[in-house]
């Protein structure tokens, strides 16, 4: 049986001064007041960080469980909090990739083969080369 406890939690992210996630809790549920405070209120506060809520179930502006999607994606450390997109990005994995505005998430300039075999990015050619 699942407790009480596991239904109600959240999960908050702290950020830097440059809003890069630098850890993730769980926590209070999002609709308890501690101290008159939000939790992301009362985090910021406690911690003396900026805190934002983060959904676990949510990647890629899709949330897992067909629940609605929250901030596009579960803040990790290191992720970078977009205030104007209300979202959190995960860092770029190559200089080449652009970022998908409806996923914010990164994205190779040419699509991977689909043909079933294993396959690297080479950012020096900008390519796919297949793994030997």
């Amino acid at each position: 049986m699942i407790s009480h406890f596991l239904l109600n939690m959240g999960h908050y992210a702290f950020l830097d001064s440059q809003n890069i996630v630098t850890e993730v809790i769980t926590g209070k549920d999002e609709t308890e007041i501690l101290d008159g405070l939000s939790p992301e209120e009362y985090y910021s506060n406690f911690r003396g960080k900026p805190c934002k809520r983060t959904s676990y179930n949510t990647f890629a502006n899709t949330h897992m469980l067909g629940g609605v999607p929250f901030r596009k994606n579960y803040a990790g450390i290191g992720f970078q909090y977009d205030e104007n997109r209300d979202a959190f990005i995960p860092p770029k994995p190559f200089e080449s990739w652009i970022l998908n505005e409806s996923t914010c998430q990164w994205e190779p300039p040419i699509q991977k083969p689909g043909d079933g075999k294993f396959y690297f990015w080479n950012e020096s050619n900008q390519n796919w080369d297949q793994a030997s």
